[in-house]
């Protein structure tokens, strides 16, 4: 099996990764640059993650990143401010198709935990969701913050996810936290997501 791993440079996504790389699912690890103005940083602590999991795995994962800030920029002038975070997730998971449609992965896995920040609730959950055309599988859904930090301190990418305070700056004061399916495709049909997306995968960069 082979699926794109969403890999953020948080705690959560390589746990998610790692539990599903234990069970044997060949990875390939996505990352999305949202931070404008330190993306090497970001990019540099990302890969520092990848290799420490492949280290943990015993295997070399496929890994690739992507720019998003731009995308996230369109979002937020063109959409409503506070379904950005519920349209950002959207579009990762429309360019992660695309990626799973290039690499022969069958689905794609992400590292969200119910609830945990405003993209995470059940109603948006659901709403994301809709913008993928494979299976989306979330080993940390049934998981505590504890429960995944106590992991990601034994596969050893704990103190690299916390080394740096890397926050996204498109991030809305007031997230919606129960989005409607109608009012995102209404706030979507102001941009061109399947060109964003196409776009996107132009400009991926693979990681050795």
């Amino acid at each position: 099996m082979k699926a794109v791993l969403l890999l953020s440079d948080g705690i959560d996504s390589p746990v998610a990764g790692y539990i599903m790389g234990r069970q044997g699912v060949e990875l390939v690890a996505l990352h999305f640059m949202t931070h404008g103005s330190d993306q090497n940083l970001q990019v540099n602590k990302t890969v520092d993650i990848m290799r420490r999991l492949d280290e943990a795995l015993g295997v070399s994962m496929t890994k690739m990143v992507i720019p998003h800030a731009d995308i996230l920029i369109t979002i937020g002038q063109e959409c409503k401010r506070n379904l950005t975070c519920v349209l950002c997730r959207r579009m990762m998971l429309r360019i992660a198709d695309r990626i799973a449609g290039k690499t022969g992965a069958a689905f794609l896995i992400t590292g969200e935990s119910l609830g945990q920040v405003a993209s995470q609730t059940l109603a948006n959950l659901f709403v994301e969701e809709q913008a993928s055309a494979l299976p989306i599988l979330r080993p940390l859904v049934g998981l505590d913050k504890v429960e995944i930090t106590r992991i990601s301190r034994e596969i050893g990418t704990y103190d690299i996810s916390v080394s740096s305070n890397l926050c996204c700056g498109f991030a809305p004061e007031r997230p919606s936290t129960h989005s409607s399916l109608d009012e995102v495709l209404e706030a979507e049909s102001k941009i061109d997501v399947d060109y964003i997306a196409l776009e996107a995968v132009k400009c991926l960069r693979m990681i050795d």
